[in-house]
């Protein structure tokens, strides 16, 4: 039975974990390569005007549906310049996911309990924590595909031809294309509907024209766009439609066995996670049928998209976060097991606080871990060291009594693990950031501020690696420039010109002067790190004519 007073209760506790999860110390960390490309696709419809043909750096980027630029652009209209922000719009449609995982579990099985555990598990998995921190698009594509499901699954369970359920999946499985293409509909929608018929074997009688009805909303709203590219650019279309499929084949080719290491994106939940997949163990534990069916077909709706998603050459472990909603559904539905069962066998116990101890360990290590190496360094003050440590300890000592001594309250035990992630995120991203971010960072994003670069064309040596990134900070499109060629450098006088080294010599036999800017380094990992790369340092300087 569904009760109107649970949905706003487990609403509010959805939340509060994913405002912790999703928007606490979302920015302290610059923007990657795939944010910059994202973002500076969007500085540009902005500057440019060009809503329907994207570009980056003043070219075509057609490879993704412009749907999440579009939002990106909005925001940069209201807010110019607001990373956090932008990942505050990626941290809503994560929000969204874990809301239509709710919804969904409440749907199949009409238990507001397991489908708020479900979903916090969701909203705590590592994968989705970082997807939701960051102006990725992955998120939008499986949040609305999720949402198109959801409709989908409560119309097929509903009498009548229900068409307004219909037509709303359509248009969030619309919506999903726009955001990214085919992605989900592959890796999310072909492997839940494959386990959902196979296990719930639903009657389409009545409900055939509504279906078709779907698709057509589904395709309307999905291929306008990819005509409207077809029609006006149909060559360039051509070419990132096979640029595109090719990279599926040719581009991070992994072996099939590639995700073996998959419960790891559950971070947290990860040892809970291989547990929870055991199928000829917990298929005879639920005595509830409803329960039991979720739970068969979570790991079948698991197995298969893992499946489909190792048979593509290219793989990254970004790509398995889809496989993270049927997981959270596995996770969820052992925790459910271990929380209203009366009797728990031994085995059964052991396996729960086999799971919690290693969360145990990592909470009596986290006071320890800060003081080596933020306290003892000056980057962490006491006072903050203090609160951390007690908040963790209180933690610790919660979860060890309701897993070891009182089994029978095993939903403390469970908000205590939830409390572990909003402990991490709301206070310990704070030190984390002076770990890892470079101190002597010099971004050239404050080219932005110099009067006499404003109006300029930019430019960099052809020759040379140019970094999208360099692109986003500057918010300016930084056009090749052959060097070698003295008619052409001088043709485009004045300018400003990105280098590798000073441009001093570069262009010391031309009958230019060079002023220089600055020395930007754009590195937000320290030098000694692996990922430190030098073609994020640059030269700015603004070349004239005598």
């Amino acid at each position: 039975m569904v009760d109107s007073i649970n949905y706003v209760r487990h609403s509010l506790a959805i939340l509060i974990v994913c405002f912790f999860s999703f928007f606490v110390n979302n920015s302290f960390l610059p923007a990657d390569l795939m944010e910059s490309r994202n973002l500076a696709t969007a500085q540009e419809m902005v500057t440019q005007g060009n809503y329907l043909t994207p570009t980056l750096n003043g070219e075509l980027r057609l490879e993704k549906p412009p749907l999440p630029t579009w939002i990106a652009a909005t925001i940069d209209h209201v807010a110019p310049d607001n990373l956090a922000m932008q990942r505050y719009a990626a941290g809503v449609a994560a929000t969204l996911l874990v809301f239509f995982l709710y919804l969904l579990v409440v749907e199949l099985t009409k238990n507001q309990n397991l489908a708020l555990i479900s979903a916090l598990v969701l909203a705590t998995c590592y994968n989705v924590v970082m997807m939701g921190r960051t102006a990725t698009w992955d998120i939008y594509c499986h949040a609305f595909m999720l949402g198109g499901l959801y409709y989908l699954i409560k119309a097929l369970d509903r009498r009548g031809p229900q068409w307004g359920l219909f037509l709303l999946s359509g248009l969030f499985m619309g919506l999903s294309f726009l955001s990214k293409g085919p992605v989900s509909f592959f890796a999310l929608m072909l492997p839940f509907l494959i386990a959902y018929f196979f296990i719930y074997r639903p009657m389409l009688k009545g409900k055939m024209y509504p279906i078709i009805g779907m698709v057509l909303v589904t395709l309307a709203v999905s291929l306008w766009w990819p005509a409207y590219i077809y029609f006006f650019h149909g060559d360039w279309g051509m070419h990132v439609a096979n640029k595109e499929s090719s990279s599926w084949i040719n581009h991070n080719v992994r072996p099939w066995y590639y995700y073996w290491q998959f419960p790891a994106e559950a971070g947290i939940w990860a040892l809970f996670w291989v547990t929870s997949l055991i199928w000829p163990y917990w298929k005879l534990r639920f005595s509830d049928l409803k329960i039991k069916r979720i739970y068969l077909f979570s790991v079948m709706w698991t197995i298969i998209a893992l499946v489909l998603l190792s048979l593509i050459p290219e793989k990254k472990t970004r790509y398995l976060l889809p496989l993270l909603i049927p997981g959270a559904l596995n996770i969820g539905t052992c925790l459910f097991y271990f929380a209203t069962s009366r009797v728990l066998q031994a085995k059964e116990k052991l396996i729960y606080r086999i799971n919690a101890s290693v969360i145990l360990l990592i909470l009596c290590a986290l006071p320890v871990g800060l003081y080596i190496f933020f306290v003892q360094k000056g980057d962490l003050s006491m006072w903050l060291f203090v609160v951390i440590s007690i908040l963790s300890l209180t933690l610790a000592v919660t979860l060890f009594y309701y897993s070891f001594r009182a089994e029978k309250r095993f939903m403390i035990s469970f908000f205590c693990i939830v409390g572990v992630m909003i402990l991490v995120e709301g206070l310990c991203f704070i030190p984390a950031s002076k770990l890892f971010i470079n101190s002597d960072r010099h971004s050239i994003r404050e080219v932005r501020t110099v009067a006499k670069a404003q109006n300029l064309p930019f430019y960099y040596i052809d020759s040379e690696e140019l970094r999208i990134e360099l692109v986003y900070e500057s918010n300016q499109i930084i056009r090749p420039l052959n060097v070698k060629n003295d008619s052409v450098v001088l043709s485009k006088l004045p300018f400003v010109l990105v280098s590798g080294s000073a441009p001093d010599s570069i262009l010391r036999h031309l009958p230019v002067t060079v002023e220089p800017v600055d020395v930007y380094d754009n590195n937000w990992q320290k030098r000694s790190s692996k990922r430190f790369n030098a073609a994020l340092v640059r030269y700015v300087s603004i070349i004239k004519g005598k």
